[in-house]
């Protein structure tokens, strides 16, 4: 194990299994370019060493250079690509490989094709020691991959963590054995969104709330947010697979999260086990259900008292709040059942001063770390 800044990582790939994917790149190329003298272009800064060690397989005639890109900041991607450094001079009718350190989304793949179908080159083709296949875009072919690996955020051979640990001769990944991930329960008014923030800042956790993250894709109209509205404008429901998906989209975008708190999913005990199985892809998993408890009076009378500032009409009559808790309790029994068959359920007393319910909820959690 080793330690980067605040993260932790733990052995993946040995110096041995790195270059022989670099070998087998370096003989796939050979095969088809030793006729000719190719351009090799390094992306920087991730790709130096395996250019490095590239070159001195490669034994055929040919020239390098460099261009420079940058999307990351931390372990997240910024969704912004900068082109930092320019393709090179004279690659009119010229052949280009591109070596890349690793391909996972394809954001920064898309800047690199922009930058050279304006050029007059031969051909240009791409090659990448690492390759996420599972999370790639498939926009573009990768015509030469060294060895392919599972979405997991990698350093050391050229990739960093905030600018640590591109010295390393092996390659490491994040150990996300301590991770902690929480389905939170509660009837309206319970205080799940006031815990969830609490909880949030004091265990490094992302709060993944259904509802803003339907209302972020549909304003944004993004892909998953057009195809949720379509269904909407139906009048139908949203299959399971497209609030998934963004939920997915939420997890990836988060790496440096010590865990999760989804809040308004699952729903159901077939959405549950569809969560089960995304995080299992991901080697995640959900650790505990904590459901608020408290009673419906109480409840009843503190919504009440919210719908005077809120001007919510769900939460100025009485008659429509009950019936919410009734809906609550059909939908949450299920899931309940279905937790507690895995050991995961915790009921909390939600009731109190919101210090000491915190307090309630973190001995729970703290049992799980």
């Amino acid at each position: 194990m080793i330690k980067l800044h605040d993260k932790v990582f733990k052995p993946y790939l040995s110096e041995e299994q790195i270059l022989g994917g670099v070998k087998k790149i370096a003989a796939e190329i050979a095969k088809d370019y030793k006729d000719e003298v190719p351009i090799f272009v390094g992306v920087l800064n991730g790709a130096f060493m395996f250019v490095s060690d590239f070159l001195k397989e490669y034994q055929h005639p040919c020239q390098v250079s460099f261009v420079r890109l940058s999307s990351y900041q931390g372990l997240t991607s910024t969704g912004i690509v900068e082109t930092l450094l320019d393709v090179p001079d004279n690659i009119e009718g010229r052949s280009i490989i591109i070596l890349e350190d690793v391909i996972d989304t394809g954001r920064t793949l898309k800047q690199l094709v922009h930058l050279f179908s304006q050029t007059n080159a031969k051909e240009f083709k791409i090659a990448s020691l690492f390759y996420k296949s599972e999370i790639y875009n498939g926009e573009y072919a990768i015509d030469y991959v060294g060895l392919e690996i599972p979405d997991n955020f990698i350093v050391g051979y050229g990739l960093d963590y905030n600018e640590l640990g591109r010295n390393l001769k092996e390659v490491y990944q994040l150990n996300q054995a301590n991770m902690i991930n929480l389905v939170l329960f509660g009837k309206p008014g319970a205080g799940k969104g006031t815990q969830a923030g609490y909880l949030k800042e004091k265990y490094n956790l992302k709060h993944i709330s259904t509802g803003d993250v339907f209302r972020y894709n549909i304003k944004n109209e993004t892909e998953l947010g057009k195809l949720a509205q379509s269904y909407m404008d139906r009048g139908d429901l949203v299959p399971d697979e497209v609030t998934i998906n963004m939920l997915k989209d939420e997890v990836e975008k988060n790496p440096e999260a010590a865990g999760f708190i989804f809040d308004g999913f699952p729903r159901t005990a077939a959405q549950a086990e569809a969560l089960d199985n995304f995080l299992q892809s991901k080697n995640m998993m959900v650790n505990a259900t904590i459901a608020l408890e408290a009673d419906d009076d109480i409840l009843v009378a503190r919504l009440l008292e919210r719908g005077k500032d809120s001007g919510r009409p769900d939460d100025q009559d009485e008659g429509k709040i009950r019936n919410r808790f009734d809906e609550y309790n059909q939908k949450t029994a299920p899931l309940r059942a279905y937790y507690e068959k895995q050991g995961k359920f915790h009921s909390v007393n939600g009731i109190g001063e919101i210090e000491e319910i915190t307090e309630r909820l973190s001995s729970v959690v703290e049992e799980l770390a």
